[in-house]
């Protein structure tokens, strides 16, 4: 298994290709995991958005909570999300049997939550896995299942994992740092700092 070294205090990634923004998060030590507190902003297909979030994770990087907050010109809307770290999921208190099995989640606005089923997973090279993830919508904070594959290629300390994304038919390589940060997206973003 491999240990991944302490996230920074904060990073950032700049969102390129399929829109156009900045990416911030803050990491804090908090309850035995971590607090991630996070901003997007962003212009997609014409569309200006800010997409704020607070995500707990456990010790073993599974999500707990997600607070995400969105404002675009139609307005603001928040969702929360919370979860028993075994798969069963509530979005705004109700009951989401959809995501049964998720054990992360993935904000379509950021970079940064890529790094949550890398860290959990702890794949040694050529191992895969799947990772379906609750997936929040940028726009309108609709939450989705999305089905996702992980398979690390390599064993360096900048490790390289093959990516698929069937429901949006879309493979890549990603690539990570020792601390299990996303370095590169490739069409999405790059890390900035």
């Amino acid at each position: 298994m491999h240990a991944f070294t302490a996230p920074p205090l904060s990073a950032a990634w700049l969102h390129q290709d399929a829109r156009s923004g900045f990416e911030v998060v803050h990491f804090q030590r908090v309850d035995g995991g971590h607090l991630l507190a996070g901003c997007t902003t962003a212009v997609e297909d014409g569309q200006a958005c800010v997409v704020d979030y607070e995500i707990h994770v456990d010790n073993a990087w599974s999500t707990r909570t997600a607070r995400v907050t969105g404002r675009t010109s139609a307005g603001s809307r928040t969702v929360v999300l919370d979860t028993d770290g075994r798969g069963r999921w509530r979005v705004d208190g109700r009951s989401a049997p959809h995501l049964e099995g998720c054990l992360d989640v993935d904000l379509e606005s950021s970079a940064m939550t890529n790094t949550l089923p890398v860290h959990r997973l702890s794949l040694r090279p050529k191992q895969r896995a799947a990772a379906p993830a609750a997936y929040v919508r940028a726009v309108d904070l609709t939450v989705e299942r999305l089905e996702q594959e992980y398979i690390r290629t390599s064993d360096e300390a900048q490790q390289r994992y093959d990516y698929t994304a069937p429901a949006f038919d879309f493979a890549c390589q990603r690539a990570y740092d020792e601390a299990g940060l996303l370095l590169t997206y490739p069409g999405i973003a790059t890390r900035a700092g």
